[in-house]
């Protein structure tokens, strides 16, 4: 059930990939589909452009990150207690989302716990059983104030989170690190490249269409949300899109 405090909303924007117009877009769209009271940060070096109601948390220095700073692992920094002030759910947002239908289950589902995306694999690992305990952090949920021993781990164990040879990508740290996670029900989160691309080659020629029940399309990768409006053509045929203009009653500044 909604708590009488307000939940958070985080997401973090550094350099130039990614414009203001993605927060603000980001920041309207959870007011449109989150009906309770709810306070919408954003960790970044620049705040120019951002709506003036969006709270700013100043980006964190490098806290030893060996390969260059910043770095994907900054997602691990938000789970410090203290970090930006944050108390209570906290729901963390890539910025490259469409958020199609309410939110406010992402907030009820396993209250108290760690949740996250289970990453999605190629279909054929799929079917052969090959889908590791894996999240993907486009999409999770924290207890900030409660949550320090993922941050500790993180500290703790930089050297490992580092090494590719031990974690491939840092949400396969951050899994780890939260020590125990619930996966989102399958049909909330969607990935835009494997639920709505048609399999080659009637990507070629077929428009994209939205998937049922999905509440937060994810764009990880490529294409971001602006270039899958207006059709996006990959190094390879298959990763070839036909343009999606559905997407715009989704992901717009209105």
């Amino acid at each position: 059930m909604p708590t009488s405090s307000p939940v958070n909303v985080i997401c973090i924007k550094w350099g130039t990939r990614y414009g203001p117009h993605y927060v603000n877009i980001l920041h309207r769209s959870v007011a449109r589909h989150l009906k309770r009271p709810f306070l919408f940060h954003c960790c970044t070096e620049n705040a120019a452009g951002l709506d003036p109601e969006i709270r700013i948390i100043p980006f964190p220095s490098n806290p030893g990150v060996k390969r260059g700073w910043p770095d994907v692992l900054v997602k691990l920094m938000v789970t410090q207690d203290g970090f930006g002030g944050l108390q209570g759910p906290t729901l963390f947002l890539d910025l490259d989302v469409a958020i199609m239908e309410d939110i406010g289950c992402f907030f009820d589902y396993q209250p108290g716990k760690n949740c996250i995306i289970h990453n999605w694999v190629m279909a054929h690992k799929e079917l052969m059983g090959r889908r590791p305990a894996v999240g993907n952090s486009s999409i999770f949920r924290f207890e900030a104030g409660n949550s320090n021993y993922i941050y500790e781990t993180f500290v703790r164990e930089m050297h490992r989170a580092e090494d590719r040879t031990i974690f491939n990508t840092e949400q396969a740290f951050m899994t780890y690190a939260m020590k125990e996670v619930h996966w989102w029900p399958e049909e909330w989160a969607r990935s835009y490249k494997r639920h709505c691309r048609p399999a080659f080659p009637f990507n070629l020629f077929c428009t994209p269409k939205p998937p049922k029940n999905c509440r937060i399309l994810v764009f990880h990768g490529r294409p971001d949300p602006d270039e899958a409006l207006t059709g996006y053509k990959g190094r390879k045929l298959h990763h070839h899109i036909k343009a999606a203009p559905w997407i715009s009653d989704h992901w717009c500044l209105l």
